[in-house]
């Protein structure tokens, strides 16, 4: 399931430090817009205790975290979306993924130049957000014309499209993003068929310094993205991406003390990787047996063919039936016999929609 999250914002914001910290891969990291031109792809574990308990309750020969991807695209510029410091490639990039995750400077540091003079995250916010805004009107505005002819001529699809047009084009004329209208079913399929930027969900980052961490809602800035971030129900994750760049270079164990020493239980990525997951819609079932406990990811709504064809196509095209029981069941039973032997363990057919922390064994015949 190769969906990812792209990491954008301004230059020298923290973008590629804190995809240092995600992938460890060693992204050139300089004081310096454009320093990071080819978007950075990496693959990072899903932290979720659930599969540790798993682990211990069945001891298998191993144990397989999900994974999930992250994109890390150069700094957007005012004027990107009119091809300003390579605007039109950094686009396309954002353009590819599935969901924002922008970074937003809440730091001060005179080492560190900030592109437009000051420190003011919601100046930054709303430039990289007008961006967006100004290439998905460019979009919507080539498409308009046309299918305004057709709905002239009373073409059903034309009508429909012309009508979903007309939404987002009132919407970005006012400064709001395709997200922040509301379409029914039918209107959706059109919306994701124009594959607009502001129509990808987003959160927000907040990078704080390192003697705020502890206490970031005592930094104004993240108070003032906190409040610009509720009005659009987005999500606000605060990180220190220096921190978190020294956090990944150590052992899980000096790790802990790390952040207990911090003052704080979670580090900013887990929550990030967390957050970015639960924006896409994305949830976790497992596989437990004494070969492997594994973890896969799978779109919430999904039936239980679908979700055993991650696994395999051969499962989704032999579908049984799946042996069903939920995480906390089996935890409280202590194992699978015991879980079967308490009614817990359910026989799911085609129809099943799988739940987050379902634990499942697959019946197929091929």
């Amino acid at each position: 399931m190769a969906l990812t999250a792209g990491i954008v914002g301004l230059p020298n914001v923290g973008k590629s430090t804190l995809f240092n910290a995600i992938t460890q891969a060693g992204v050139e990291a300089a004081n310096y817009p454009f320093a990071t031109i080819d978007p950075n792809v990496g693959v990072v574990e899903v932290p979720d205790t659930r599969l540790n308990k798993l682990t211990e309750l069945v001891k298998p020969k191993k144990t397989v975290p999900t994974a999930f991807e992250f994109t890390d695209i150069a700094g957007i510029v005012k004027g990107a979306s009119k091809g300003e410091g390579l605007g039109n490639q950094f686009l396309s990039h954002i353009r590819q993924v599935d969901a924002i995750c922008q970074v937003v400077r809440c730091f001060e540091d005179e080492n560190i130049t900030h592109v437009s003079g000051k420190v003011d995250p919601i100046d930054d916010i709303e430039v990289i957000n007008l961006e967006l805004i100004l290439a998905d009107l460019e979009t919507v505005e080539k498409r308009f014309t046309r299918v305004q002819k057709l709905a002239k001529q009373k073409d059903k699809d034309s009508l429909q499209e012309f009508e979903v047009l007309s939404k987002i084009k009132d919407a970005l004329e006012s400064d709001k993003p395709a997200r922040a209208v509301e379409f029914n079913e039918e209107q959706e399929k059109i919306v994701k068929g124009l594959h607009l930027l502001t129509s990808k969900p987003m959160l927000y980052v907040a990078n704080v310094s390192e003697d705020e961490i502890a206490d970031p809602d005592s930094n104004e800035n993240v108070l003032k993205v906190k409040e610009y971030a509720a009005a659009e129900n987005a999500e606000v994750i605060v990180v220190c991406a220096k921190i978190e760049e020294e956090i990944s270079e150590l052992e899980p164990d000096e790790k802990e003390e790390f952040l207990e020493d911090l003052g704080i239980t979670e580090s900013g990525l887990d929550k990030l990787i967390k957050a970015s997951y639960n924006l896409l819609g994305l949830a976790t079932y497992f596989t437990a047996g004494e070969q492997e406990v594994r973890a896969w990811t799978f779109r919430q709504g999904i039936k239980a063919p679908q979700a055993a064809g991650i696994i395999h196509t051969d499962f989704e095209r032999g579908f049984i039936r799946a042996e069903t029981v939920s995480y906390d069941d089996l935890l409280e039973a202590g194992s699978m016999a015991a879980a079967r032997d308490k009614g817990k363990v359910r026989l799911e057919g085609k129809e099943y929609i799988v739940q987050d922390g379902d634990v499942i064994h697959f019946r197929f015949n091929v």
